[in-house]
């Protein structure tokens, strides 16, 4: 009989300790492959997020189509804040990029913490023989649609980076779409292809490597990582500007409850100084901004997206 009453209180502990032992994990979706900005970016303070929550934040990557798949998965995922996707300057451009899209950037997404903006770089192959932004684009006109560009894939904001320049400049070239920042930077080191808009994470590595010529600054000012870059206004195309905001967005429906907990622990995360002194080594500026400012945000960019789509005349089917 005692033997079956300390079975009976074994058994009962075990039940009452099985839910603190079952940890809380939350997915973050970066919708690009390894190596893209939103994915090193996601890594930069997962753990840090994870220890705040008392959670095990996981980082998966699900790329494809200009990182609508991932993006979409999140979109239809239960409403609870388990699972977020990591955006950029593409979850706008792609609603104005796609004829046909599965969801939409703005109503099926509820903004949750903004992370910081990026800026990027107009590079081209060190054995390409240009010297500057001027020289670039002289290059270009001379070769109409003969000359490759790199980006991260159709829709991404390399893409549209790149195709708005062109517009602006007045030139024409063919457009590689690769899987990710990484992979379109690597083109332009192997000098395959003859250029790249790129995000400073991806460019800055190489700012003395001999394979690569960092052109211009996309930013309306100089970035305070390349301050010897100048803008591409400055160096001879005015009037073009292209950067991204950076954060963690949940699907639609998410109470703002859980919203409001989840952008708390963000900032938390954010004000460690290790985790700014990461996002500063990878070019990103950051900044706090409550939700309703970040939700007011995305809504402008979707509006300023769509003025970048339409002066580039991409289209993605």
């Amino acid at each position: 009989m005692k033997y079956r009453h300390l079975c009976l209180a074994f058994a009962l502990s075990l039940a009452a300790s099985a839910p603190a032992l079952a940890q809380r994990v939350i997915h973050i979706i970066v919708p690009f492959g390894p190596g893209a900005v939103q994915d090193t970016i996601a890594r930069t303070f997962n753990g840090e997020l994870g220890q705040i929550l008392g959670a095990t934040v996981v980082v998966e990557n699900r790329a494809g189509a200009g990182g609508t798949i991932g993006t979409g998965m999140v979109a239809k995922a239960a409403p609870d804040g388990n699972t977020l996707v990591l955006a950029a300057a593409s979850h706008t451009l792609a609603g104005h990029l796609y004829a046909k899209l599965p969801y939409d950037p703005i109503k099926d997404f509820a903004a949750v913490s903004f992370l910081g903006n990026s800026g990027y770089v107009i590079a081209a192959p060190g054995n390409m023989g240009v010297n500057n932004l001027a020289d670039y684009v002289k290059a270009v006109k001379a070769k109409p649609g003969q000359l490759n560009y790199a980006s991260a894939g159709n829709g991404s904001a390399t893409h549209l980076g790149m195709a708005s320049f062109l517009a602006k400049a007045g030139g024409e070239m063919q457009h590689i779409p690769m899987k990710s920042t990484g992979d379109a930077v690597n083109e332009v080191l192997a000098g395959r292809v003859q250029g790249v808009t790129a995000a400073l994470i991806g460019i800055t590595p190489f700012k003395q490597d001999p394979r690569l010529k960092l052109l211009a600054y996309t930013g309306n000012t100089r970035s305070r990582f390349l301050p010897d870059l100048p803008t591409v206004a400055e160096a001879g195309v005015p009037g073009y500007k292209f950067d991204s905001w950076i954060g963690l967005l949940a699907p639609a429906g998410t109470p703002r409850a859980e919203i409001d907990k989840l952008n708390a622990a963000v900032q938390k995360a954010l004000s460690d100084p290790a985790v700014q002194q990461r996002f500063a080594n990878l070019g990103v500026e950051m900044g706090p901004m409550g939700v309703d400012d970040f939700s007011r945000l995305l809504r402008a960019d979707y509006e300023n997206a769509g003025v970048i789509v339409k002066a580039s005349g991409a289209k993605v089917e």
